[in-house]
């Protein structure tokens, strides 16, 4: 037993002899960092290269500018038989109408040209054929914005119609005949240049106050110019004479061009009340500074209801008030069922 228990203490003291003695090789083995100065040269040697990675050019480019585009036709179609005991006349009416809107906008800067043309005729029976429409109006406007709503701009419109515009008679036997000529082409023609601010809350709305604004009136067609009483006499013989020299649009006979400075404010409005409804809508007043009591006024209202991507009813009407004219005011009302083409769809 006494045996035993020796060579079981020799054993333990050789093995923590072993570990001491291997703890004590191991430490020495270990490498302490020292602090070296590393050379420039091993530094250029061992530094990562930078490669540049060809990218292809994509042939990108911004374009500033929009355009909306809209045109189609309108008709209206009634006819009633022989024995129809309620009324009504045969009639058909067609219209056709074209607009187009471009936009520019770059930074703080924006130009609107906009188009809208309309032309259209109706014809009753036993009643000579007439234009229900004829307008052509060309707005182009350019605004520098200096706040998020507001901005100076500078506008330049022209306004006038297509075709011949009479009055009408009717002789002892019934039939109608073409009584004078009262407008044309140029028949006036009307030019104006505005500048002042403009207030624009949204993309649906804006509104222009044109403190400096300038508008001419020109008639170029000798047949609607103003005329003397001896003068009507002569173009007219048939006609009841006239009582006092014509005076048109403000110009006298003899003249064909006017020029009027003036205060203006213009609002535009096109909304969509809903899906497939939209609201537009212009309103001008134009005041002259010799007479601001007196301005003229327009209002021009288009509700068009999209019943599918082309077809639409369309319900229209124009107030007119310009004491050059008439003394009362005017309205235009229309309805209509038509095809309409918009791009972009």
């Amino acid at each position: 037993m006494f045996r035993n228990l020796t060579v079981i203490l020799t054993a333990a003291l050789t093995c923590v002899g072993v570990q001491s003695y291997a703890q004590a090789n191991l430490k020495d083995l270990r490498e302490k960092p020292e602090p070296r100065i590393v050379n420039a040269d091993t530094i250029k040697k061992n530094t990562i290269q930078q490669i540049n990675v060809p990218i292809p050019e994509l042939g990108l480019e911004v374009n500033y500018w929009k355009h909306w585009t809209k045109f189609g036709l309108n008709a209206n179609q009634a006819s009633f038989s022989d024995n129809w005991n309620a009324g009504g006349v045969n009639s058909m009416s067609l219209m056709g109408l074209f607009w187009h809107k471009a936009d520019y906008t770059r930074d703080r800067f924006n130009f609107v040209s906009e188009l809208d043309l309309k032309y259209g005729k109706i014809k009753n029976k036993d009643q000579l054929a007439k234009k229900n429409n004829d307008r052509i109006f060309w707005d182009n406007k350019l605004s520098y914005k200096f706040s998020d709503k507001w901005a100076l701009y500078f506008a330049v419109t022209f306004e006038s119609q297509f075709d011949l515009g009479y009055a009408y008679r009717r002789n002892a036997d019934g039939e109608e005949y073409i009584y004078e000529v009262q407008s044309s082409f140029m028949g006036p023609g009307y030019f104006t240049e505005s500048f002042g601010l403009e207030y624009k809350p949204d993309k649906t709305f804006s509104l222009r106050l044109g403190t400096g604004t300038a508008r001419q009136t020109l008639v170029v067609d000798d047949r609607v110019k103003p005329l003397t009483i001896a003068e009507y006499s002569e173009r007219y013989p048939k006609n009841e004479p006239i009582k006092a020299d014509q005076v048109k649009w403000g110009l006298n006979p003899g003249e064909n061009f006017r020029n009027d400075l003036a205060f203006q404010i213009t609002a535009n409005l096109d909304r969509d009340l809903s899906k497939n409804l939209n609201l537009k809508a212009r309103y001008n007043l134009f005041a002259d500074y010799k007479d601001l009591s007196d301005p003229d006024n327009r209002l021009d209202l288009t509700l068009t209801a999209k019943i599918t991507r082309v077809v639409n009813v369309t319900a229209s009407g124009i107030l007119v008030y310009d004491s050059d004219q008439s003394t009362k005011v005017q309205y235009n009302q229309g309805l209509a069922l038509g095809i309409l083409f918009s791009l972009p769809r």
